[in-house]
């Protein structure tokens, strides 16, 4: 009996040793913590809203990381590779010249071994994650995009070339869409109730659920069987030929494109904005300002508008993105130069470094965006205070 309660003794003993040893472990973790995390909080307290932007960067490179090594895993899941690719051309290509006529060798077509060796040269033989930090070194240490594995043209000079022309696509259409979105919405609401105002929800409804391509082909259709417009979204001849034609010609062939673009986005924008400023005149500071006798354009645009903003600046970032996805379909339907089409023929071609390079800088253009409207948002709205508790 004594035996047991001294071996039970010892055993507790040993126990609350452990648990000791390990809970001063534990606070010396915290302590740890705490000193290195001390910077960051003094910089948090003095700089509120440069700790949100720090943050969202940090958030932004964490993101892309991710998204990039999906991406990777993603095309290695992919069947074939752009070696089977360019092996599937070869035989059409030698099918093709034996149909015709031509001379149809069939010692040119690759080996096993030459498209083993192919695949070597590439890279393709490795794991994807070890092909994706590879990419990362390359594009961050020696600042290198790569070439395209099939024009064999480097990614930076295409990405350089189509770029420019979607972002002057959606940046118009934003405008557009921003600025009758406003005046729409602020109107409509002014007319709440009445058969007008009625008509225009329909039709804001009517738009915002109708399908983009199917909107886009329609167009399509109106411009191949009218001959008003062009089926095509851009100039046949380039900007340095003649500028203030180019630019003419340019608006000629992009109207029905923008035209698309503009009904898909503004249904919901305009709708949001007529919602928010009627829920704004119901607030009570809204009667306070009519019973103070300020002018009823003053109530509206002075006071309301002010706070039809900030939804807007917080939606505008999703709206962005939509736009690039949706110009995607745009610049396919179209024959438009941009980067949605130069990405759909690089996943087309399985062209990995193509696809990785688009995808991140699609990505980092709308998480951009997105951490620029919650910048504005804190600017705009002073009740908001990044980083401060209460």
């Amino acid at each position: 009996m004594n035996e047991n309660s001294g071996a039970t003794l010892a055993g507790s003993g040993v126990s609350h040793f452990a648990n000791a040893h390990s809970s001063a472990l534990l606070r010396s973790l915290q302590n740890a913590l705490r000193r290195c995390s001390m910077p960051w909080r003094i910089f948090k307290n003095k700089f509120p809203l440069g700790s949100f932007i720090t943050g969202r960067i940090l958030t932004m490179t964490v993101i892309l990381f991710i998204l990039g090594w999906a991406l990777f895993g993603l095309m290695a899941l992919a069947p074939g590779d752009i070696v089977d690719q360019m092996m599937q051309q070869q035989l059409l290509t030698q099918t093709g010249n034996a149909h015709t006529g031509g001379s149809g060798n069939r010692n040119d077509v690759f080996s096993e071994e030459q498209l083993a060796k192919m695949r070597a040269e590439m890279g393709l033989d490795q794991p994807f994650t070890i092909q994706y930090f590879k990419w990362l070194n390359r594009v961050l240490v020696h600042h290198d995009l790569g070439v395209s594995l099939i024009s064999k043209a480097p990614v930076s000079f295409l990405i350089r070339s189509r770029i420019v022309n979607s972002l002057v696509l959606n940046v118009i259409s934003l405008i557009f869409i921003t600025i009758f979105s406003f005046l729409l919405g602020v109107y409509f609401s002014s007319k709440a109730g009445t058969r007008l105002d009625v008509a225009a929800t329909f039709f804001a409804l009517f738009f915002h659920a109708f399908p983009g391509i199917l909107l886009l082909i329609l167009l399509q259709l109106f411009a191949s069987g009218s001959g008003l417009f062009p089926v095509t979204a851009y100039p046949d001849f380039p900007i340095g030929e003649a500028p203030a034609r180019f630019v003419f010609s340019y608006s000629y062939h992009v109207f029905l494109p923008l035209l698309a673009s503009f009904l898909g986005g503004i249904g919901g924008t305009m709708r949001m904005i007529r919602s928010t400023m009627l829920d704004q005149m119901g607030m009570p500071y809204i009667m306070a300002l009519r019973a103070r006798g300020i002018s009823e354009r003053r109530v509206y645009l002075n006071h309301a508008f002010r706070n039809t903003l900030n939804p807007y600046i917080t939606g505008s970032a999703n709206l962005l993105a939509s736009l690039f996805s949706g110009s995607l379909v745009l610049e396919i339907i179209f024959a438009y130069p941009g980067i949605g089409r130069l990405m759909y023929d690089a996943v087309m071609q399985q062209d990995v470094n193509l696809v990785l390079a688009n995808n991140m800088f699609i990505s980092a253009l709308v998480l951009a965006g997105m951490a620029i409207s919650d910048i504005l948002l804190a600017i705009v709205d002073p009740r908001i205070r990044y980083g401060k508790e209460g």
